[in-house]
């Protein structure tokens, strides 16, 4: 007897949910590390953290690190609705790559589980797990981050689904003693964060707008826990279930917004909630962009100015 399969959700080109549970991905080109050879200005290397869930990382050097030079950490969380998105993509590993080269940065992107097999708060618990390994081993059973991690100078960024994980990590560990790791900032990109109630450019939302609205729409359907709605306090930081952000210890946010991107509002009312919560809170708004413009097209000069903001903030902090 021939067994079908009911398709429930299609995401062109990346995925596939069925009715029985059954989801079909579809393989992408992936870079491979570099370990020895510099690529983009730096080395990179792919790290186990933890085997049984499956959670991994690809740590970016700059090529240019004299021995037992310290950098500031950073952990990149990547975007895809919670659902998709790989560091080894070729998008997100030239951007890092270039990003660890511009800004003299160690970068550990973390390689967390994805919906709707692993529904949140996974995404959240695996990334913030990957703080802990750090905080945990100092390094010590991974060489780069022993020799070059300046533990003392953390930061959490991520784009879309990432810029998410990059404010809920944060507000995390913002109570949480980490050790000698210390969280000096957080870089929030075009941030995926949503509401039962539209705003007003959604409302109005038409042609690719439309379409994107559509697939943000979809990716929260496959990421939520069964029974929530976009009300879930992790997808709207303004909602009425949300922790409330003046009792929550953030360090610094830069917050980055595209002008072609339908999140952009968001973006906005992430920001403004920040300053109305008193959190000391930047803005940079990349006119003329589309979402995620630094991993479809990581050689522009777009996304060369966005590492440069990234490096002033993060330098900001230097002693």
């Amino acid at each position: 007897m021939e067994i079908t399969h009911t398709l429930l959700e299609d995401v062109p080109g990346f995925i596939q949910v069925y009715e029985d549970d059954f989801v079909a991905r579809f393989d992408h080109r992936l870079t491979p590390a570099s370990p020895q050879v510099p690529s983009e200005g730096a080395r990179s290397k792919d790290v186990v953290i933890d085997p049984v869930k499956g959670i991994s990382a690809r740590l970016f050097l700059p090529a240019e690190v004299s021995f037992a030079q310290k950098l500031p950490l950073l952990f990149y969380f990547h975007g895809g609705g919670f659902c998709i998105g790989c560091s080894a993509w070729e998008g997100y590993h030239v951007f890092l790559s270039r990003l660890a080269a511009t800004a003299q940065v160690l970068v550990i992107s973390i390689e967390y589980r994805l919906a709707p097999e692993h529904r949140l708060p996974t995404a959240y618990d695996d990334c913030f797990a990957a703080l802990e390994w750090v905080a945990r081993g100092c390094g010590k059973a991974e060489p780069w981050l022993d020799a070059h991690a300046d533990y003392g100078h953390c930061f959490l960024a991520g784009e879309s689904a990432g810029g998410n994980i990059a404010h809920v990590v944060g507000s995390r560990s913002a109570d949480r003693d980490l050790g000698p790791l210390k969280i000096r900032g957080l870089i929030v990109i075009h941030p995926y964060f949503g509401s039962e109630e539209r705003i007003e450019c959604e409302k109005v939302a038409a042609g690719d707008d439309a379409a994107a609205l559509e697939l943000n729409d979809l990716f929260w359907r496959l990421a939520l826990p069964p029974g929530s709605d976009r009300d879930y306090p992790t997808c709207n930081p303004r909602g009425p279930r949300s922790p409330d952000l003046r009792k929550v210890p953030l360090p610094p946010v830069l917050v980055t917004v595209a002008g072609l991107d339908l999140l952009k509002a968001r973006g906005l009312l992430y920001y403004e909630l920040l300053q109305s919560c008193g959190k000391e809170a930047e803005l940079m708004d990349a006119e003329g962009q589309i979402h995620a413009y630094h991993v479809f097209h990581p050689r522009s000069e777009a996304a060369g100015l966005l590492q440069d903001r990234m490096s002033q903030f993060i330098h900001r902090f230097d002693a």
